[in-house]
């Protein structure tokens, strides 16, 4: 069964600055040998995510790339903005504010604090609960 996990931002560092948990959330994919994929806003959000994750932690390397070149298949996390298509992976990290089509054995929903984000997460929830996923959420 596939599985969804909803992380509700409400710690302060996160509050401040929401990629941050998205980063640490690649780094434990990374950490698991877990190919994943970021599906981000727009392509703002995906050059910032990308800057982040290069400087976020001293002591970690993340591999990863934006989405749209020929070894996209070699990058242990590719950050997907809309508009480019790329094939499923195991884990994925939707930032988006609609549920993501295709397979994915599980998919992590990054909340931030604001309520128009905190409604659509729990539009997406009741989408994830219709289509079998196993649901959970996680307070940050």
């Amino acid at each position: 069964m596939p599985r969804a996990d909803f992380y509700l931002i409400d710690k302060p560092r996160f509050r401040e600055q929401p990629l941050l948990l998205v980063c640490e959330l690649a780094k434990k994919a990374f950490a698991a040998q877990q190919p994943t994929l970021i599906l981000t806003r727009d392509h703002e959000q995906a050059h910032a995510l990308d800057e982040l994750l290069w400087a976020f932690d001293d002591d970690v390397m993340i591999p990863h790339q934006l989405a749209g070149d020929d070894d996209d298949d070699e990058a242990a996390v590719l950050i997907v903005p809309p508009g480019v298509d790329t094939p499923d992976r195991p884990l994925l990290i939707n930032l988006r504010e609609l549920c993501p089509g295709g397979r994915y054995q599980r998919v992590l929903e990054v909340v931030a604090a604001d309520p128009a984000e905190r409604d659509g997460s729990r539009v997406r929830w009741r989408e994830y609960q219709r289509l079998g996923f196993e649901l959970h959420k996680n307070d940050m």
